[in-house]
Parts: C-alpha cells; structure tokens; sequence
C-alpha cells in the first residue's frame, strides 16, 4: 500500500484518495489513441457538432423515408407556396392535435403576384407513416410510406419550408440534396487522403530531386486561382454525360486542391522523423522502405492527419456548393444544395419567397459544426497539454 493511500484511509477519506490513485494509474497505462479519446470527451462543443453531423447524415441516408414528399413532383397550383404554418389550437380556441389549413390561391392586389390565403374552415390534421408519392427505399425496396404528412387524397400538402418557383417541396429536395452535398466531401477526402499521403510520403522520406518535383507541383496548384480553374475544369465536361458521372469528375477537380495541405504537413514530419533511432533501427532489421513509412512513421503523427482530414471537409462542402450556385457542377435534375441555390441568383426570386434560401443555413450548420468537430480533435491531438 502506498504512503498516500495509507494515510487517507487513516484520516477516514481512504476511498476517494485510492479511486484518484486508481484513476492516475489508469491514465499512465493508456494508450496514446485512449488518451486522445478522453481529450475528446472534454470537449463539450465537439461532442455536440458530431452528434449534430450524425443526425445530418442520418437523414441523408433514410432522405427517402423522412421527407413528406417526392422531391421532383411539382404541385400545381402550389408555385412559390409560403411555408406551411402548423397549428395546435383552431379559431374557436380549442386544442387539438396538431394540424394545418388549407389555402386557396389569390392574387395581391397591388402587385398582382399570386397569394396563398389559408381557409380557416379547411383542417387537415398531421399524422405519423401516412402513405403518399411512391418510392424505392435505397433503391431497393417499393414503398410509400412516411414519416409524416397529411392523410387523403383531398388533403392539404404540408410545406414545412415551402416550395420553390416550380411547385417543389424544399424540405424533401433539402434532405435528398444532404445526400450528394454532404458525400461529396468524403469521397473528395478519401481521394485527397491517398494523393496526400502518397505524395507527401515520398516527398518527405526520399528528398532529393523527387522531393523537389513534388513541391513544384504543390506550389503550382497553391498559386493558380481555384474559382477560374474549377470553372475551366468544369467547363470542359461533356454535356451528354449522365450526373453521376459529372458528380465524381466534380469530385475529382475538388481533389485536385485538396490533397496539397495534406501532403505538406506529412512530408514536414517525414523529414523530421527519418533520422531516427527506430527508422534506422528498422532498416537494420531489413524493414523496407514502404512498411517503414506505413507500419512506424506515419501512426507517429496519426492525429496530425485526422485533423487535417475534418478541416478540408468543409471546404469540399463549400467547393460543390459553389460549383453547383455557378451552374458549372452538378445541374438540375440531380439535387444538391448547390444546385437547389441557383434559384437565388434571381433577386426577384429571392425578394418574393426568400424561403428558397433556406439551403444557406444548412450549408452553414454543416461547415461549422465539422470545424468544431476539428476544434476537438486539435485539442485532443495532445493529450498531455492541459
């Protein structure tokens, strides 16, 4: 028994004293990747982004199944409908489950533009899996089943953020957008992870007229104006080609940029790392050169990567926005957020139903969110700082 333990069980707080020594011994013994994850934890901000980011891609996957409504179908007699307002108590004052009115389309009788005036005599209550547009679940499976909506063919439609100048449900286009806008990102990280550690691992650990070549390029690619070159890049895609193939090429461009920070920081470490005693130790042992970089240098500076992973996201999220607003990525009919913003570039648009910029706000959600969820990891990339 040690001397602190002893003497806290003799002043009568033994038990505290020995649970913090526990707790001490317990945090010499772990890991360096248990480490970071206790760092994390403390992390009240990060924790609550990532569980925000879950529920965004949750209902990216399951788009289908949640959205009240089929994202092409237009609603005529619906063009540019406000978002519906959900009631709880009707117009004699009495509560009841909750429920919508039905509107009737008039006109403003100043500017002639067309109105929705809500019927207060029409209610059509909300309900949970009520049956609406078909579908295939995942592509998979038939079905019309949804979340939620309003039951009857007569019933009124629920517009929970509007529609857009066609008469298209922006919520149910908003979830299927999350699909690509949200993927987009981690297709292009998974491709600037590889070109990035590829490259800067040679880079770094061979030198020489390589090393030169290979920073040539990065400064090539970190001097040319991104906006001009997408938009060339962009430019150059046929036409005729299907949107899931745009999709990946726009994917690809993005990667172009992305890899090139990556790169850096894993070749600033190599240099620093290749002097050492266990690099030389494992040449000696007859290691080659790829399982040197692979299985002993690169899981030195693992975490370094990971944060630099969850900071490009973001901007591969703002590039296919951007992209996509421009009309040079991906174009209607595939949905994204971008591509949902390219009714905003008519100012009369946005000056008569601003609903059609309700994408912004997620767009800005999502970028945040992944850079506390950066801030988290930075944080936890040192364990031993305070």
């Amino acid at each position: 028994m040690s001397k602190t333990t002893f003497l806290g069980k003799f002043f009568g707080h033994g038990e505290a004293v020995e649970a913090e020594v526990q707790h001490e011994e317990a945090f010499y013994r772990a890991g360096q990747w248990q480490l970071v994850w206790w760092k994390f934890k403390r992390h009240r901000l990060a924790q609550v982004s990532m569980a925000v980011l879950a529920v965004f891609y949750f209902v990216a996957i399951f788009a289908e199944f949640l959205s009240p409504h089929d994202p092409m179908r237009r609603f005529q007699g619906r063009l540019a409908h406000p978002p519906t307002a959900i009631h709880i108590r009707d117009t004699q004052g009495r509560f009841r489950a909750p429920f919508i009115y039905g509107t009737e389309q008039g006109r403003d009788p100043v500017t002639f533009r067309p109105i929705h005036v809500a019927d207060p005599d029409s209610i059509h209550p909300i309900r949970l899996l009520v049956r609406g547009d078909p579908y295939r679940f995942w592509g998979l499976f038939p079905t019309d089943v949804h979340l939620f909506g309003t039951a009857g063919e007569d019933a009124m439609p629920i517009y929970i953020l509007g529609t857009d100048s066609i008469g298209r449900d922006v919520l149910s286009r908003i979830f299927y957008g999350g699909r690509i806008s949200l993927s987009i990102g981690l297709v292009g990280i998974a491709i600037s992870f590889v070109l990035g550690l590829l490259l800067g691992g040679i880079s770094g650990f061979f030198g020489g007229a390589i090393d030169d070549v290979i920073q040539r390029v990065i400064e090539v690619l970190t001097t040319l104006p991104q906006i001009p070159l997408w938009m060339a890049l962009a430019a150059a895609l046929p036409r005729e080609w299907p949107q899931l193939r745009i999709y990946f090429a726009t994917t690809l461009i993005l990667s172009i940029f992305g890899w090139t920070g990556l790169a850096r920081i894993v070749r600033g470490r190599l240099l620093s790392m290749r002097e050492e005693d266990f690099v030389l130790a494992a040449r000696l042992d007859g290691e080659s050169e790829w399982t040197i970089i692979v299985r002993y240098m690169l899981p030195g500076f693992a975490s370094y990567i990971i944060i630099s992973l969850t900071g490009s996201l973001p901007g591969m999220i703002l590039g296919e926005t951007a992209l996509s607003f421009l009309g040079i990525g991906l174009n209607p009919p595939t949905i994204s957020w971008g591509v949902m913003l390219q009714q905003a570039q008519n100012i009369m648009n946005v000056a008569h139903f601003p609903w059609v910029l309700w994408p912004v706000p997620v767009v800005v959600i999502a970028v945040l969110m992944f850079n506390f969820v950066g801030d988290g990891l930075r944080d936890a990339a040192d364990p031993y700082m305070s």
